[in-house]
Formats: structure tokens, C-alpha cells, sequence
């Protein structure tokens, strides 16, 4: 009986017994494709810090949406609308740019005026200042701990922490808990006590209420109202609790005019935690504070702490555009396209930023950084053409400036995109990698990371037009080079109209001269350096180069079989050799085992030669 059985039954009775055992073989699974890394400029985000994003929607959540100083964000739209379906987004700023909005919560809390808490935007930009925190003490502990909630400019409530501690030792402290479970902010402890509440907060009633048959005068902002508290003929039975007294006094505040457009009084809300009242106008405005006056506002005690609605943050501002060495970034603390190191599954890289730069030396000092990350990430980089290049002899006189990064993980894509500026409805020009990486994105979904993402299926969606009009003989002066020109066609409207790696000038005679060609390369070793991960530490014997051949052999006859490999049959399209002769004797005593494989890619048909000759009218087949 086999000892690694599943399950290993015991024979008692004659019959037949039925073992399930572990398969011995090993799967190569195929990695994505078209999931794009994009580095720049951003209103808002987590600086230096990769983020996934499935759409643009949650791009705008996260990014802040669109923005004038931002081509990265006219990108990304462009990727989602072209078919792409996965980005990730590193935001990079200007060294020493850009400041994070701030409020600091004060305690009175029965002694001195104190700085208790300090609450911070969690990331740099304008977008802080439209934030806005409120505090109350409608705990189960109303005598110990406190609620804080975020609100947005609008007035809703974004986030909600409840049962919060200042005790460094409980379990609910309020850094500990805010700094885990928030997206908008950070909190640093800076003193003792815990945060004044919002609003005005009365002193704590005795068992038995006061008389409640008074007037009271209450002014929120500017607009000043009077009315009775309690009447015996309009409002029954007099409270005989502290909530009731807070139900009672929220009606009659809610009941009293507003200033015009304004809805402090229609939306107050009053609270009752242990003995207190807590009134808050139902505002978001700082200066909508609620005050009570008079003789009479004294002896019911409704005065003790008197706060605005809401503690804004303030001080936020954002950060420049980054410089090349900003987008560089550093590979130690992992910032700009440093930051993708640690990221899995990244196929492709735009960098819009660079098309705007005056000297194309900066630019090219980024490419080059760049393309040694992807070639050690396996990663596809999409250059955009300067955006100073606006005709045929303009991009054939800059072209030499890329002979020092001609490299075969990258692509080079010329002219720029004119389209319809969401923000302002008119047209303006675009560098064109976002758009072409959602096309890229597509073709792979359609077709296939082998399939050229180029032709009349390589359409740009929303494009209108592009900066340069190419003529076909225009296209024949720049394919040669390497340049990937973008065309416009009846019918087709504007399309991808080249697949050559920036290495694929006909002068360098590269193996890797097409787009396509390259990516499958990339695409297979990294699935084979995924699912051969098994292999480290077995047995170094046949028995495991068996397996080897055997999982590497099925994964590459799935591609054969989807038409990634020239060649009728398998032994046409690819092999894989892993023997004795691969491994000789000594590689096995170093632990090493060597893996052969060779593939057949197909290549895009780039030149159709259509030949035509006239007859006198008899044909031979």
C-alpha cells in the first residue's frame, strides 16, 4: 500500500477498498498580463505608496479624479475607457511639496486648557481642509471615553470610531484604533484628558431637573431666537429625564426659523449621555456655534463648554509636480518607480509625466531607470513621444536623443491624442501610453498577449484626433526606426499603427524586435518562474526533472493550443530539456538544476505584399 496515501484504509472484510492519492503533478499557472503601473502627479493619495485600483470610479475615491495638473490622471481615464481593467497607482510629489491639513483637539476636561489630540489628513493636498471632525461623549463610559467622527465638506458623516479611550493601556486608545481602521486620517496623542465634545455641553443635571417653564434665548452663527422650554398647554407631561428633557429641547430648537439657504436650527441634534445635554447645529459651518443666553441659560446649565459643530482641518496643501529625480525615487526607501519592487503582477509602466518635460535629457535619465526596473521586474515600459515633437521632422530630429536607451523592454508611441477635456469641454492634446495601454489591455482579453496590440482592432477609444496626421509614407520614414506611430484611418477613425520595441529599428536587427514577441517572452518566464517555486529543495534526481519536463511541457501545450507558437505541431512550437545533459553531475552536488526551454513565437505580419498580374483570361491553378 502506498505510504502517502490520503487516506489508508485497514482490509476487515473482503471487498474493494478505495485510496485516494496526492497528484505528482504540478501545474504551471499562467500570471496576468495587462495590469498597468502608473507614476506621477495625483491631487490626493498615499505618497510613494502603490495602490490597486479596478476602475476609474474607485481611482477618484482614492486620487481625487481628474485634475489640470495632472496627466496621470487623464491616463488612468484613458486606460479604463480603452478596455484596461487593473492599475496600480504610485503618487509621487516634489521633495518637500505639499502639506497635511490639521486640527488639534483641546481638553478643559476640569482642568487648564490642554492639547490633547492632534488630528492629521492622511495624506498632503487641499482635499484635507474640506475635512471635518466632530466629538461627543454618548458612550456607554460617558465619563471616560468619547465617539470622534469625520465628516467631508458636505456635512456626511465619512467614518465613525465609538468607545474611544486616551488610556495608553486600553484596548479602544484612540491612536491605536483610528491609525488602523482610517482612510482619511491619523491621530498623535500630545497630552492628557481626553477632546472637548462639539457643541455646547451643559454641566451635569441633579437627580431632580430644574424648572423647565422658562424662556430661553439661543443664537446660532448670527441668527438669534427666543422660545419657552417647556409649556405645560402645548408640550403634556414634563420630562422627568435627562433624554426626555433632550427630545424635548431638539423639537422646540428644530421648531424655530432658519436663516434663509441655511439648516443650523432645522437640523439640530441634541444628545444625552450620563446627566448632560450635547447641542450641535446642523451644520458643518465652524461658525455655527450654539449659544445660550441669559440669566436663564445659567441656571439650567446649558452653557458649560461651548464648541463649534465641528473641528475643521486646515493647513493642507498640495504637493508640486515631481521632478525626474522625485519620479527615479530611491530603491532603499522604495519611493517613485522604486516603489513597484515589491508589487507582484505589474505588466506594464507609463510614466505620462515625462511627455511635458522641456529637456529631453530629464526625461530620458527617468527611461532609463525605468527600463532597469522592468528589465529586472519583467515589466513592459510605454514611452510617451515629447510633446515637442509636432511633425515628421520634429520626432526624426529627436529620435537620436533615444538612441541611449534603445532597449527591448520598452516601446516608444508617437504622435499625442487629441480628446475631449472632461473638465472643460475642450479639446486638448494628451500623451498617448495610458490610452494605449487600455488598448493593450484589451487585445490580450480578446486575443492574447502574443497578438500584436496593434491594427484595426487596436482602435482608441474617445480619441478625436491626433497631433500630427501621418501619411503612409510619413509611417515609412519612422516604423524603420523603431517609433510606433499612431494613425488615423476612414472609417477605423484613430488606431495603434506599429508593435516595435524601442530596440526594433532595422538597423540593430534585434531578436526582440516586436512588441508582442517580447511580452510572451516575458509572460512565460515569469509563469515558469511562479510555478516552478515547488521545485527548490526536492530530491535533484530524474524523478523530479520528469516532473520538471512534464509541468513546463503541459502549461507551454496550453499556449500552442491558443496559437501563441509558430509550428503545426508541438514539437514545432516549443521543447523542454531537463536530463543529465542539462544537469550533469556536478551541478547536482552545487544543487543546481538546469531547465531548457525554447519557444517559437509567432511574429506580427507587418508588411501585406499583395501581387498582382493581369492575364489574357486563362487562369492555372
Amino acid at each position: 500500500m502506498p505510504t502517502n496515501a490520503v487516506s489508508a484504509a485497514r482490509p476487515t472484510y473482503p471487498g474493494v477498498y478505495v485510496e485516494e492519492l496526492p497528484s505528482s503533478t504540478r501545474a504551471v499557472s499562467a500570471v496576468t498580463t495587462s495590469v498597468t503601473a502608473f507614476v506621477g502627479h495625483t491631487r490626493r493619495g498615499p505618497l510613494n505608496e502603490p495602490v490597486r485600483v479596478t476602475g476609474f470610479t474607485e481611482f477618484e475615491r482614492r486620487f481625487g479624479g481628474l485634475s489640470a495638473q495632472s496627466p496621470l490622471a487623464y491616463a488612468v481615464h484613458q486606460f479604463f475607457g480603452n478596455g484596461g481593467s487593473v492599475a496600480v497607482i504610485v503618487r509621487v510629489a516634489r521633495a518637500g511639496s505639499g502639506k497635511t491639513a490639521c486640527v488639534v483637539l483641546e481638553s478643559t476636561d476640569g482642568r487648564s486648557e490642554s492639547h490633547v489630540l492632534e488630528v492629521h489628513a492622511k495624506e498632503p493636498g487641499v482635499w484635507g481642509n474640506s475635512l471635518r471632525v466632530a466629538v461627543d461623549y454618548d458612550t456607554t463610559c460617558p465619563d471616560e471615553t468619547f465617539n470622534l467622527r469625520v465628516h467631508d465638506a458636505r456635512g456626511d458623516a465619512r467614518e465613525s470610531f465609538t468607545g474611544l479611550s486616551m488610556d495608553a493601556g486600553s484596548g479602544t486608545y484612540a491612536p491605536t484604533v483610528i491609525n488602523a481602521g482610517s482612510r482619511l486620517v491619523r491621530v498623535d496623542a500630545v497630552g492628557e484628558g481626553r477632546p472637548d465634545p462639539s457643541g455646547t455641553v451643559s454641566k451635569p443635571f441633579g437627580r431632580e431637573l430644574p424648572d423647565l417653564a422658562v424662556d430661553v434665548t439661543v443664537k446660532i452663527g448670527d441668527v438669534e431666537r427666543e422660545f419657552k422650554l417647556y409649556d405645560a398647554d402645548c408640550d403634556g407631561e414634563a420630562p422627568s429625564s435627562v433624554a426626555e428633557l433632550a427630545l424635548l429641547l431638539e423639537r422646540k430648537l428644530r421648531a424655530l426659523p432658519d436663516a434663509p439657504g441655511r439648516h443650523a436650527f432645522a437640523g439640530v441634534e441634541v444628545t444625552a449621555f450620563g446627566r448632560r445635554v450635547q447641542v450641535v447645529a446642523g451644520s458643518t459651518d465652524p461658525e455655527d456655534v450654539v449659544r445660550f443666553l441669559g440669566q436663564c441659560a445659567n441656571d439650567l446649565g446649558l452653557e458649560a463648554s461651548v464648541n463649534p459643530p465641528v473641528f475643521p482641518l486646515e493647513g493642507g496643501e498640495d504637493g508640486e509636480a515631481p521632478g525626474p529625480r522625485d519620479l527615479i525615487g530611491s530603491e532603499a526607501d522604495k519611493t517613485g518607480v522604486q516603489a513597484l519592487r515589491g508589487v507582484a503582477d505589474v505588466n506594464l509602466l507609463s510614466l505620462p509625466e515625462l511627455a511635458s518635460y522641456e529637456k529631453t535629457e530629464d526625461a530620458l535619465t527617468v527611461v532609463s531607470a525605468a527600463q532597469r526596473l522592468c528589465e529586472e521586474r519583467r515589466i513592459f515600459l510605454l514611452v510617451d513621444a515629447p510633446a515637442t515633437w509636432v511633425s515628421v521632422d520634429s520626432a526624426r530630429a529627436g529620435l537620436s536623443a533615444f538612441d541611449a536607451v534603445r532597449g527591448n523592454h520598452s516601446g516608444l508611441y508617437f504622435p499625442h491624442l487629441q480628446l475631449t477635456d472632461p473638465l472643460t469641454g475642450r479639446l486638448r492634446a494628451f500623451p498617448p501610453s495610458g490610452a494605449v495601454a487600455g488598448v493593450i489591455a484589451r487585445t490580450d482579453s480578446e486575443r492574447g498577449v502574443w497578438k500584436a496590440p496593434a491594427g484595426t482592432e487596436a482602435q482608441l477609444v474617445g480619441v478625436r484626433s491626433l497631433t500630427v496626421d501621418l501619411t503612409d509614407r510619413e509611417t515609412g520614414l519612422l516604423n524603420p526606426l523603431g517609433v510606433n506611430c499612431l494613425r488615423t484611418f476612414p472609417l477605423a477613425g484613430p488606431l495603434v499603427w506599429g508593435a516595435r520595441t524601442l530596440e526594433g529599428s532595422d538597423a540593430l536587427d534585434s531578436a526582440w524586435k516586436y512588441v508582442p514577441v517580447r511580452r510572451l517572452a516575458l509572460h512565460v518566464e515569469e509563469s515558469l518562474q511562479r510555478g516552478l517555486q515547488w521545485v527548490v529543495f526536492e530530491p535533484n534526481d530524474e524523478s523530479l526533472w520528469q516532473q520538471i519536463r512534464l509541468s513546463a511541457s503541459s502549461y507551454l501545450h496550453t499556449l500552442f493550443r491558443q496559437g501563441a507558437f509558430k509550428g503545426s505541431t508541438p514539437r514545432e512550437a516549443y521543447f523542454v530539456k531537463c536530463d543529465s545533459e542539462t544537469t550533469t553531475d556536478e551541478d547536482v552536488a552545487n544543487g543546481i538544476v538546469n531547465v531548457l526551454v525554447g519557444i517559437a513565437p509567432v511574429r506580427p505580419a507587418e508588411f501585406v505584399v499583395v501581387k498582382i498580374q493581369q492575364t489574357s483570361g486563362q487562369f492555372a491553378l
